[in-house]
């Protein structure tokens, strides 16, 4: 379940929990300037011994708005519009037997504070996360099979529901912070976070799935955007790539790597298709707790820290078609493209070993 900068976890996660927020860069610091609701710049206060540094940083973000300028210039790829998304009726809530263990949070329609602590497991934590991930990735698959047209997306939720609760586990989405469901369905333009209501699928519509299981008190999340009937190609090109760049984005981690190459890396790739990046949204640590730092960015940025062997985190990368800009409806929580424009998301949950990183969320069926 994704994260984002403008509320204190998901569905919005501030940078810092501090508003003040503020990092050292070779005696020098970087202050944020707000330029809009979803992104910072960071102006320099560096003595002048220091300014080879920053400028080697403005550099770095001179070539990332060059990118983004190319994008907006480029021809845009026609394709057969669908009906712009409207909510429907929002089912009550399902209930959980109480012999279940919930998380923390379950009670209070509050939005926890982001965790600034970095999760790290000994043998048996490793043991539970992975069993709790698992579990999330056998939901996901079953999810999946449900996806076709004139299903609703409320008796994908109660499936899923289901399934979960059977296994012994607490769907982590229900509750927290006042989400009414337990899985989270995100519908063409909808980058995330959509709540399952009545709304049918319909043929050439596209699905994210978001799952997170807590079981034996850990959670496991993970996510992925299926196809619903005749998809269009392009459609098609987009969630290939968002997959490709979740998996570029694994590719680099390992103990001692530092998160900012997480970022550059699916850039690179996304760039190459001429998608954008969508930034408001992050990866986030997750184990006995559901949001943690570290916050994992999905574009270029000199966000410092260094993975660490026996943590966990996810990663989630949106890319869009068209615009990176977002609106959030009046339900606090589903958030769509401000130009309508398809977007995909994927995601896994992985442990970060001394040579690479597990992914703990690998489809059973996929393989991947």
């Amino acid at each position: 379940m994704a994260s984002s900068f403008n509320r204190c976890c998901s569905p919005s996660l501030q940078l810092s929990s501090s508003s003040q927020y503020s990092e050292s860069l070779s005696h020098g610091v970087l202050r944020p300037f707000k330029l809009n609701n979803y992104s910072s710049i960071f102006i320099s206060t560096t003595p002048p011994g220091c300014r080879d540094v920053v400028v080697s940083r403005m550099k770095g973000f001179g070539e990332s708005m060059r990118i983004t300028r190319k994008r907006e210039l480029k021809k845009p790829v026609l394709i057969k519009k669908l009906p712009p998304l409207k909510p429907g009726k929002v089912s009550g809530r399902l209930p959980v037997p109480d012999d279940i263990p919930r998380p923390p949070y379950v009670g209070s329609d509050v939005l926890p504070e982001l965790s600034m602590e970095h999760q790290f497991h000994d043998s048996e934590g490793i043991a539970r996360i992975r069993a709790a991930c698992e579990l999330a990735a056998r939901v996901l698959d079953f999810a999946g099979t449900l996806v076709r047209p004139s299903v609703t997306t409320d008796q994908i939720d109660k499936a899923v529901h289901q399934m979960i609760i059977d296994a012994g586990a607490y769907p982590s989405p229900l509750g927290y912070g006042g989400f009414p469901k337990s899985v989270c369905t995100s519908i063409n333009e909808c980058m995330c976070h959509g709540i399952p209501d009545s709304r049918q699928l319909q043929d050439g519509d596209t699905i994210n799935i978001d799952v997170t299981v807590y079981l034996n008190g850990y959670h496991g999340d993970t996510s992925r955007t299926f196809l619903c009937g005749n998809v269009n190609e392009a459609t098609k090109r987009l969630i290939r790539a968002t997959e490709e760049c979740l998996e570029k984005g694994i590719s680099i981690c390992k103990d001692g790597a530092s998160y900012k190459k997480i970022g550059k890396r699916i850039s690179e790739h996304a760039e190459r298709f001429g998608y954008g990046v969508v930034e408001r949204f992050v990866g986030h640590g997750v184990g006995k707790i559901f949001h943690s730092e570290p916050i994992i960015l999905h574009y270029r940025n000199e966000r410092p820290g260094f993975m660490v062997e026996g943590q966990t985190f996810t990663i989630e990368p949106i890319l869009t078609m068209g615009s990176v800009g977002c609106i959030t409806w009046p339900d606090d929580w589903t958030t769509v493209t401000v130009d309508g424009s398809p977007a995909a998301q994927a995601e896994h949950t992985i442990l970060i070993t001394r040579t690479g990183a597990e992914v703990l969320t690998k489809s059973p069926t996929m393989g991947r």
